[in-house]
């Protein structure tokens, strides 16, 4: 769709922030900044930054998210960035208004990780933390194998085969929900979905009802990357499928959206995912939720990028030859560097952004 496509996608956070809030200053868009209590790489500071683009008082609101796993940003932004900067903005039918929400995990975003400063998987941090935590005894089997104490080509290759030996033992479904549905007993390990709210979980809560509260109609695209084949955009909805809402979403989105809940996502069921606590957190608003999933590499590469990025940060030396490059080897995991894969995810959030809204002029 465009010819310079690349120009709106950033290379890091601190690029990101600054096309964001130029992009947002040229629209007309009124910003607030939310500091995150902690610091990026460089000493710099770190933000949430949330855009208005419409009317005050809109009877609808499409919501965009980027950076719910803080590295993948840099996917996010960019489209959150082009949107502004091609003037699709103006296109809003009466009524209807745009909230973005730029980088709600900042910490993650700035230090090149998935997680948040606690080492905390944002996307499996949405439960109750005043009940038992949901258990998961296949991750317990892989803990030390998936989140060894050395880095090295001998255990990259032994725990590697441990793995695929459990998946060919146990079933692909089993290996998946062993690994990435989400944990809650380690919080050194990978997918860990901690043990109270984060900063970026509550931050996210509290600009819901802050900006949304007296919107009776909600659509929300929270873009992710990693999951599924290159370059493409899969709508995955996480919540039970027999409702209105999912019903509703499938006839905007010209029936595409897969289900957790049905078996015809790539993902298997989360839990602890922020679908639900959006939801919950406006009562009296209808909220349409989608996770916008970009595929990039193997689930095998991208997992092996997530494993050496926590080993990094639990034992290495991030200023290092062997840290730099695992940086680099999860930021090229989750976000490839290539114009062809830039294109393909700017298409795509277009086509569902564009149908977010005009089902949300429908409402």
């Amino acid at each position: 769709m465009l010819m310079n496509v690349s120009r709106h996608f950033p290379r890091d956070y601190r690029e990101a922030r600054a096309k964001f809030l130029a992009a947002a200053s040229a629209a007309g868009a009124p910003t607030e900044a939310i500091q995150h209590p902690l610091r990026g790489p460089h000493g710099e500071k770190l933000y949430t930054d949330v855009a208005w683009i419409g009317p005050r008082d809109a009877h609808a609101a499409l919501v965009t998210i980027s950076a719910t796993h803080g590295v993948e940003g840099n996917c996010g932004s960019g489209c959150q960035v082009a949107w502004l900067e091609e003037g699709l903005h103006r296109e809003l039918p009466p009524g209807v208004a745009i909230l973005a929400i730029h980088a709600i995990n900042p910490h993650g975003f700035a230090w090149t990780r998935r997680v948040t400063e606690d080492n905390v998987d944002l996307n499996r941090n949405f439960v109750d933390h005043g009940r038992p935590h949901p258990e998961n005894p296949g991750y317990a089997q892989l803990a030390e194998i998936v989140t060894p104490a050395e880095w090295s080509e001998a255990t990259i290759a032994e725990t590697s085969r441990a793995i695929d030996a459990y998946r060919e033992t146990h079933g692909n479904l089993a290996y998946r929900n062993a690994i990435f549905s989400g944990q809650f007993v380690d919080p050194h390990g990978i997918f860990y979905g901690g043990h109270a709210p984060t900063w970026s979980n509550r931050t996210l809560i509290a600009i819901f009802r802050r900006y949304l509260a007296r919107v009776p109609h909600v659509a929300v695209i929270d873009y992710h990357t990693g999951l599924g084949p290159y370059g493409y955009g899969e709508l995955i909805y996480g919540m039970p499928a027999n409702t209105e809402l999912f019903s509703r979403l499938q006839a905007w989105l010209n029936g595409e959206v897969t289900s957790t809940d049905l078996g015809t996502s790539a993902s298997q069921p989360i839990s602890g995912m922020n679908q639900k606590a959006m939801v919950d957190a406006l009562p009296g608003s209808a909220v349409h939720v989608v996770a916008l999933e970009y595929g990039t590499w193997e689930t095998p590469d991208v997992l092996l990028a997530l494993r050496a990025d926590n080993w990094l940060h639990r034992h290495g030396e991030i200023d290092s030859a062997q840290g730099r490059a695992i940086k680099a080897q999860i930021r090229h995991a989750l976000y490839p560097d290539a114009e062809d894969w830039r294109s393909m995810v700017w298409d795509r959030a277009v086509q569902v952004g564009r149908g977010m809204i005009r089902g949300l002029a429908q409402t």
